[in-house]
């Protein structure tokens, strides 16, 4: 029994796809399979194979304070150093 096939275009950011195709090639696969590969998955399982969730208001704030320090170009900590530190302290303080 022949089988037809259809083509998917898909648009996408131009790093994002640079960096997925280099990550995939690792794996030993092409961004086509790994399409292919997802979409068996959501056939067979009859559910997306991640699971997706609607961010807290806790990450909806981490996720805007990045996607700024991002535009700025700047970090939130000034060092690795100062990062831990905080970790420290905020686990201290929770425990």
């Amino acid at each position: 029994m022949k089988t037809h096939s259809s083509m998917l275009h898909v648009r996408m950011d131009t790093e994002m796809k640079r960096k997925a195709t280099a990550a995939l090639a690792a794996m030993g696969l092409t961004a086509s399979e790994a399409v292919r590969l997802l979409f068996h998955r959501i056939v067979v399982d009859q559910a997306f194979p991640l699971e997706l969730k609607v961010p807290n208001a806790q990450t909806r704030t981490a996720m805007a304070e990045s996607e700024e320090m991002m535009k700025r170009g700047t970090a939130r900590f000034a060092s690795a150093d100062d990062m831990f530190a905080e970790l420290e302290e905020v686990g201290s303080a929770s425990a």
